[in-house]
């Protein structure tokens, strides 16, 4: 049984940072693409990141790019997302995903999803 747990969400003042941890069971790993989305109250879940399968490519939504940093530990099945300078627009819960391939990268179709954790940043 495969599963992904978010952990590492929480309040923070804007500005300030964060670091998302998801740990991964039930799959080979270092065969899946990981993300990071975000769905706001009210919103549509979106794309915030993505590493490749070793980790050598990294792809992130524009509204993030130069804030957040997506990394990947495949000898521990761990995917982090630090995230810096956060704005209040930023919150959100935030989901890990994993995926085959690389095709459709940012939608929402991935194959496996955790549960998301609670990233709020105040004014």
């Amino acid at each position: 049984q495969v599963q992904l747990v978010e952990s590492g969400g929480g309040l923070v003042q804007a500005g300030g940072s964060l670091r998302l941890s998801c740990a991964a069971s039930g799959l080979s790993f270092s065969n899946y693409i990981m993300g990071w989305f975000r769905q706001a109250p009210g919103k549509e879940r979106e794309f915030v990141a993505a590493t490749s399968w070793s980790g050598a490519s990294a792809f992130y939504a524009d509204s993030v790019k130069g804030r957040f940093t997506i990394s990947r530990d495949n000898a521990k099945n761990t995917v982090l997302l630090q995230m810096n300078s956060l704005k209040p627009e930023d919150t959100a819960v935030y989901y890990c995903a994993a995926k085959r391939t690389l095709v459709a990268l940012t939608t929402d179709v991935y194959d496996y999803w955790g549960q998301g954790t609670q990233v709020t940043v105040s004014s």
